[in-house]
């Protein structure tokens, strides 16, 4: 049996079955969702397929509440850290260009770092695959708000300024939001442009993305979805109550960095992963690359590796399966502001699984257990 991690559990709650045909794991998933969202708050969209056929696609609740517009499959919704696999397909595109390469140091980019040799011990590959050891500098919790809605520089900014790294690059991994704002601004650097810019003309639109958008000096004004949140906290205290817009309404630079400033839909979405698998913007080497766990010389955590170029593959220990299904996964999920999202691939399966939501979910644990509960009493995760 695989030990799966309990977040790719969390993705793989709604995923696909050997029958794509299977109208009753459907209705049972339909009822699951349905009883999570009220046609009267915030909700989501979920879309599962397999092959090139959608086999369920569900769209639940409001996009705003003022105007009390539905979600729809082609609702856009901030997809968070999601966004993060997009600068790294963008940094592969430039590689496969000779524009750069993914064993360039951080110094060859950035040459104000107070620690010079710091710089020069970490690679882009090691920033890809949350492996430089770089210390995340920013006091975020003292400053949320401007995190939440700063730029690439401003995100970046704080770790030029660190003494040491955190740990040799390639021996562990931590997971590290700066590291992408300083990947997107090598972005920049190399194309002359702004990285937004490079994603929407070499993935967006080759891969038909046409309602996508990258927050860039203004808010996307139709069509989207607005994050809500429904938890208050009083001193060491948290309880739930009215939903309150958690997205920072139009403010035009909320989520405009690398670490997370994609606007997409399920439809996009599905298209993107379509574009991968059909090897549009990237080789189908380079694909394989950036979703194979990168396994440096001098890696020596405890855990085996688990990540590659963005990309999540499933091999974290983190929580024991209760089930005996064995399968693997690539992912990667997202969180921002009232937003959260999900984006699964079971590739033994051709399964795609994509979530976006625009509130946070009631008992998110129950409801993974019960979705886990239905797939395999559907046969859905078991080998062929």
């Amino acid at each position: 049996m695989k030990y799966i991690s309990f977040f790719i559990i969390c993705l793989a709650v709604i995923s696909c079955s050997n029958d794509p045909s299977n109208s009753n794991l459907e209705s049972q998933l339909d009822e699951l969702f349905a009883n999570e969202f009220s046609q009267e708050e915030p909700g989501g969209s979920v879309l599962v397929k397999k092959g090139d056929k959608i086999v369920f696609m569900k769209s639940y609740g409001l996009a705003n509440l003022e105007t009390k517009e539905k979600i729809t499959e082609n609702t856009i919704f901030n997809t968070g850290s999601i966004s993060k696999t997009f600068v790294s397909n963008g940094i592969l595109i430039l590689n496969e260009r000779d524009s750069l390469s993914l064993d360039d140091k951080l110094s060859k980019y950035f040459d104000d770092f107070n620690n010079t040799e710091l710089a020069s011990k970490v690679t882009i590959k090691h920033m890809l695959s949350h492996t430089s050891g770089l210390p995340d500098m920013r006091e975020v919790e003292d400053n949320y708000d401007f995190y939440l809605t700063a730029k690439d520089k401003e995100n970046f900014e704080p770790l030029k300024h660190a003494d040491s790294l955190n740990f040799e690059p390639g021996t562990k991994f931590q997971y590290s939001n700066p590291s992408y704002n300083g990947l997107a601004l090598i972005i920049e650097q190399i194309a002359n442009e702004p990285w937004q810019q490079f994603i929407e003309d070499n993935i967006f639109k080759p891969s038909g993305m046409n309602d996508s958008k990258i927050t860039n000096g203004s808010y996307p004004e139709s069509g989207v979805a607005h994050g809500y949140s429904n938890f208050y906290k009083e001193g060491d205290s948290t309880y739930y109550g009215a939903y309150y817009e958690y997205d920072y309404g139009e403010v035009p630079t909320f989520a405009a960095a690398g670490n997370g400033g994609v606007w997409s839909s399920i439809l996009d979405l599905a298209k993107y992963e379509a574009a991968i698998q059909k090897n549009v913007f990237l080789s189908q080497e380079m694909i394989k690359e950036s979703r194979t766990a990168f396994h440096p010389e001098n890696w020596s955590h405890t855990l085996n590796p688990f990540v590659g170029y963005s990309w999540f593959t499933g091999e974290q220990k983190l929580f024991k399966s209760q089930s005996n299904f064995e399968v693997d996964f690539v992912y990667h999920n997202g969180s921002q502001g009232g937003f959260k999202a999900f984006y699964v691939t079971i590739p033994e399966k051709d399964i795609l699984v994509v979530g976006l939501f625009n509130r946070p979910l009631s008992d998110f644990r129950k409801l993974l257990l019960d979705s886990i509960t239905l797939l395999e009493k559907n046969n859905w995760l078991e080998k062929y």
